[in-house]
């Protein structure tokens, strides 16, 4: 008997290629072209790009997103956010039209431009398809900026990038849009006549929000959806498709975990959605031709994030801080721009209650080292330890009953919260019952942006309106350096004369 799988081929073995042949061979990858402006990300991108490249502008990409996801968490109104990220993305993500250039498409600064947003959103698509709240919140993200574009778009362009993707829109015929005319004025607001617009019927699911609103006909699971709709039926389409494409990006993830160059990446960036703390540099915290000393730093304390003020009022209360507590603390006034001899004699003032002795042996040691000036492997030569961001002060899992240490906002309970906000003179009820609902929803940065506008809004309002500062120099705060440094500046910028005064 002749077995019927005798000849099967053994899906192991694979067919011997010839590699001189290869270099003959059609290649796989190729350049892409960008004809339009706007983009669905359909097309995975294929052409090889420095590992430099794919991290630099996944953070680019990062800082855009999470501005945005601030603006809805503040609930900004769409003026408001309008101007807030256009600054940011001009900065960030450029992507000019088409009419900015003579040569068009052509344009290899255009080109660029839409090379860099293509690949920098499958980057982050990657990064954030691993849980199902990273790919709720990356896709809304997504689709408020590609609304904010598709709004701010060329007319002309828009319509030949709407006619590209081919979507499955029915056009209602003429016999037809007249058959349901009543139906179609009674479901449309402020329509007189059917003419004045192009019609579209559409699988109501497609247009789920025009449905709620009960702003279209609706007849055997078909939307009639009016021309002056398109914003809707477009948006509807891009959410869709990018939530899918999520779904199926999260399944091949785990082919990625042999890969040593790109997971560490991936895993920063997801861990970082919401406040890009990569964008931060250690030198970003120094003010220029600000008195930093050990005398300083109770009246600039006035200038400190919440976590930091609370340590240095309990510093203050107790002459004495546990070890977690000093370390977050005088890495944080090291960022400020205190020396390692102020810091050490801040210190040593502070501890009134030790000797000479038994400072220099149990806390003087550890100061030299977050410093660099002591250690193995000369401490990151030279430099010590960077100053902690948010995103790690937020991540600290071990402050427990005692310390004070971490972020108040996290680590505090709601009660004792409010009762610090109010010590330091946060008492608006309105601001107070906002930092309760972000830190319900665990928006700790939020509630923390939110108190900082709030105590340095007459601020903020003049450096805006002398031009002092644009909105990109107002974008969220991620770290504590960054709070004090743009604390500090406001201060300082507010009490100086307007411009053309003497």
């Amino acid at each position: 008997m002749i077995r019927q799988d005798a000849h099967r081929i053994d899906p192991k073995r694979r067919a011997t290629i010839d590699p001189k042949k290869r270099q003959f061979a059609t290649p796989t990858y190729k350049q892409q072209d960008y004809p339009h402006r706007l983009n669905i990300y359909d097309t995975p991108p294929t052409a090889e790009i420095t590992l430099e490249q794919f991290e630099q502008w996944a953070i680019d990409r990062l800082k855009v997103l999470a501005e945005i996801e601030a603006c809805s968490y503040r609930n900004k109104s769409p003026a408001e956010t309008e101007s807030h990220i256009t600054p940011l993305l001009q900065k960030f993500l450029p992507l000019s039209s088409n009419t900015a250039s003579s040569n068009g498409a052509a344009d290899p600064r255009l080109r660029n431009e839409r090379q860099k947003d293509h690949y920098s959103h499958f980057i982050l698509r990657l990064a954030f398809s691993a849980t199902e709240d990273l790919r709720r919140r990356f896709a809304r993200a997504e689709t408020m900026l590609f609304r904010y574009r598709f709004q701010k778009d060329d007319s002309r362009e828009r319509r030949a990038f709407i006619e590209s993707l081919n979507l499955d829109w029915e056009p209602v015929s003429e016999e037809e849009r007249n058959q349901v005319a009543e139906n179609l004025i009674g479901a449309t607001l402020g329509l007189r006549r059917v003419d004045e617009e192009t019609w579209y019927k559409v699988d109501w699911e497609k247009v789920a929000e025009l449905v709620e609103r009960r702003s279209v006909f609706m007849k055997r699971g078909k939307a009639y959806v009016p021309g002056r709709e398109q914003l809707s039926m477009i948006m509807a389409e891009f959410t869709a498709r990018l939530e899918r494409s999520l779904e199926l990006t999260s399944r091949a993830l785990p082919r990625l975990d042999e890969d040593d160059r790109l997971t560490p990446i991936l895993n920063h960036l997801s861990k970082n959605f919401g406040s890009a703390e990569s964008v931060y540099s250690e030198s970003e915290g120094h003010v220029d031709g600000a008195a930093i000393t050990a005398s300083s730093i109770d009246s600039l304390s006035q200038h400190f994030p919440l976590c930091m003020r609370s340590l240095h009022m309990n510093l203050r209360k107790n002459n004495h801080l546990k070890h977690f507590g000093r370390l977050q603390y005088t890495l944080f006034l090291k960022g400020i721009g205190l020396s390692l001899e102020e810091c050490i004699l801040f210190w040593r003032q502070s501890f009134k209650g030790k000797t000479d002795d038994e400072f220099n042996s149990q806390y003087k040691y550890n100061i030299r080292h977050a410093y660099g000036d002591v250690g193995g492997d000369v401490n990151r030569r030279g430099r010590g330890y960077p100053p902690y961001s948010c995103q790690k002060i937020l991540g600290d899992n071990n402050v427990g009953i005692g310390q004070t240490h971490g972020c108040p906002y996290r680590h505090y309970s709601v009660d004792n919260l409010v009762g610090l906000l109010q010590s330091t003179g946060v008492h608006d009820k309105e601001v107070l019952r906002g930092v309760r609902e972000d830190v319900g929803k665990q928006r700790y940065h939020i509630a923390c942006n939110r108190v900082f506008e709030f105590s340095h809004k007459n601020e903020i309002k003049k450096v805006k309106e002398d031009g002092t500062w644009s909105q990109a120099d107002l974008d969220t705060i991620v770290h504590p350096n960054t709070y004090f440094k743009r604390s500090y500046l406001l201060k300082t910028l507010a009490k100086a004369p307007p411009r053309g005064e003497a």
